[in-house]
């Protein structure tokens, strides 16, 4: 039985194409697929942004979304007050002329400017 080498050559060619035509069509689908995702989280971020400042312009107006902003004020309010206890923590000082409370290591208040060491 005599293996015909020249058609073994040709079969691993025409296969060694298919694989590198395959492996192309992977890679630009991958490509795509990042681009696409790319692209959706520049646009939630947009979204985040157009929200926030739909939410600042009209926080204090009885919209409709009431609710809603009912709901962030109670989680923005929630976060103050887990970095005012957090600076507690951190044994903060109270500043005497504006009233922010501030990380001890401060000599001035960052808000007024007051000096924080008597």
């Amino acid at each position: 039985m005599a293996i015909d080498f020249e058609r073994v050559k040709q079969e691993i060619v025409s296969a060694g194409k298919d694989v590198g035509a395959k492996a192309k069509e992977v890679s630009s689908v991958a490509k795509i697929k990042l681009d696409i995702r790319a692209k959706e989280d520049f646009l939630e971020k947009q979204y985040a942004a157009l929200g926030r400042a739909y939410y600042s312009a009209h926080k204090d107006e009885d919209v409709p979304e009431e609710t809603v902003f009912a709901i962030i004020r109670e989680a923005e309010e929630e976060l103050e007050r887990l970095k005012d206890e957090l600076l507690t923590l951190q044994g903060a000082v109270i500043c005497p002329s504006c009233g922010l409370k501030q990380t001890d290591d401060s000599s001035y208040c960052k808000n007024c400017g007051a000096s924080l060491r008597g």
